[in-house]
């Protein structure tokens, strides 16, 4: 632990880690597969281009014609098959239609068994995060037990820093059950 640590301080890097933990719960939401076509959903995969492996939305633009489609139209056209090999690879769980210039992804609805297992997989996604935020909060309570020992804090005063670090690990967990909940409904909506 670095010299001058304050309770604040301690209090700051833990918010900033769990609001960074909040922020990949958010990532990870977007790119599960709703019954709608969402550009998100292609954040994941990687194109080799020259040598160097690129995200899709850097070397084509994505777009939506309608709820259900997704348009890629690469700027260079020569990447086409590549991209529809990375596009398989990525296992969406869509097939690429490619028509020479662009490819298309046609979202179909999804039925009752596979929504149950999205949500699921959400679910599971949201406990890993709830763990993670835990982790946070533990780091944060042995640096204020370090700094008692160390006698750069009073007993009262890691008392009140470790009521002050509960309290926002249980609105960070309070934000990712909100969160879920929100993509659960979405995922079952028909």
């Amino acid at each position: 632990m670095p010299v001058g640590d304050t309770p604040e301080t301690v209090y700051q890097e833990t918010k900033n880690r769990m609001s960074k933990t909040l922020e990949v719960l958010k990532h990870e939401y977007a790119a599960v597969r709703t019954g709608r076509a969402s550009a998100a959903i292609l954040d994941t995969v990687r194109v080799d281009y020259y040598g160097s492996s690129m995200p899709i939305n850097q070397v084509a633009s994505v777009g939506g014609p309608d709820a259900r489609t997704l348009e890629i139209k690469p700027w260079d056209g020569s990447i086409l098959p590549e991209m529809e090999r990375a596009i398989l690879k990525a296992n969406l769980g869509i097939t690429p239609m490619n028509d020479g210039k662009i490819i298309r992804l046609v979202f179909p609805p999804l039925n009752e068994e596979r929504r149950r297992e999205l949500v699921k997989q959400v679910c599971k996604i949201a406990e890993e995060i709830r763990v993670e935020i835990r982790g946070h909060r533990r780091r944060a309570m042995e640096s204020l037990k370090t700094m008692k020992k160390e006698k750069a804090l009073g007993e009262d005063e890691e008392k009140a820093a470790e009521q002050k670090i509960q309290k926002l690990t249980e609105e960070y967990i309070t934000q990712v059950d909100e969160t879920t909940r929100h993509k659960e409904q979405e995922l079952m909506e028909v």
